[in-house]
């Protein structure tokens, strides 16, 4: 981690050309030109190490099938394990192929099968439509343990930014259905509270313009997931709202200093140990929202990338 707060000199040339290309208003902007913009920021910050094998598969959601990439490592002694990745994107934009890097160095770091999950996006599927289809995929993939390859008793879940809401959640919901069980949840500067209260959350002020993500942004993704603002407390929305917290999976919470998202993330980490939850918190002061997808171009972004790796494969050796 770096030592104070300002944006690592290694960020200043993408928040730059981002400030540059990106549209000052989302609302005028529109999703088409987010999820595009979003696209080609993502075709260009590498590959990611080869893996052994990629492979999209379907599951079976509640509106159809459920698309989800798998990336299987080059070797394993015994059978790997399995990581559900939730990717980011304020449940409006982003895919398979925009975390396809970060997926294949989880997965050829940890030495698990990463499952990337293809979940319906806002606003044509608004929530809770992401949450049932992660948890879809999520029961789905295990249920197929057999047939994937994977052991069903060494899962974790993952993801960034709206896939750590979603991630989080899941982890909630395999509590309270028994199962499945889950060893790690690894969340990075996870979206932890869609009422984006600022007097709660200072960050969503201090961080909120200039660094990639804005607040304003986030307001817009709110506004396309769930329109209806009285909703926006339930813990499956707002998982910081969650009247109960105690009895899941350890969890490893990253969060960026210049993040409008960072004090939720922090406040989340501090609700799960509060409530028995073995947390481990690693904050990196002077990165921004979306550092974990800028590790092949980035030592901050590798070493955030690597972090999660880290805790993965310890979760499942």
């Amino acid at each position: 981690m770096s030592s104070t707060n300002e944006l690592d000199p290694e960020l200043r040339p993408v928040v730059d050309l981002v400030a540059a290309a990106a549209p000052d208003d989302p609302e005028v902007a529109g999703v088409d030109r987010l999820r595009a913009d979003y696209a080609g920021f993502a075709a260009v910050v590498g590959d990611g190490p080869a893996v052994g094998e990629e492979e999209d598969v379907e599951v079976a959601g509640p509106a159809g099938p459920v698309p989800v990439r798998l990336y299987r490592p080059v070797s394993s002694s015994g059978v790997p394990g399995l990581v559900v990745f939730l990717h980011g994107g304020g449940f409006t934009i982003g895919g398979l192929d925009t975390h396809a890097a970060v997926c294949r160095r989880l997965c050829a770091g940890s030495g698990a099968v990463v499952a990337s999950v293809d979940y319906r996006l806002a606003p044509e599927a608004p929530y809770p439509a992401a949450v049932d289809d992660a948890w879809a995929a999520l029961v789905g993939l295990v249920g197929r343990a057999a047939e994937l390859g994977v052991d069903p008793d060494r899962v974790a879940v993952a993801g960034d930014s709206a896939g750590g809401n979603l991630a989080t959640v899941l982890a909630r919901r395999a509590r309270d259905a028994g199962g499945p069980a889950l060893r790690l949840q690894a969340l990075v500067y996870p979206v932890c509270d869609l009422t984006h209260d600022a007097d709660r959350y200072p960050s969503l002020r201090t961080n909120g313009a200039g660094y990639l993500l804005t607040a304003a942004t986030m307001r817009f993704f709110a506004d396309r997931y769930l329109p209806d603002p009285a909703r926006r407390t339930e813990p499956d929305a707002s998982p910081l709202r969650a009247a109960d917290l105690s009895g899941l999976a350890p969890a490893l919470v990253v969060v960026a200093g210049l993040d409008p998202l960072l004090d939720e993330g922090v406040a989340y980490a501090g609700a799960l140990a509060a409530a028995g939850v073995v947390v481990q918190l690693e904050r990196f002061d002077g990165a921004v929202h979306m550092t974990y997808q800028l590790a092949e171009v980035t030592g901050v972004g590798a070493r955030m990338a690597d972090t999660v790796v880290d805790a993965v494969r310890r979760a499942l050796s």
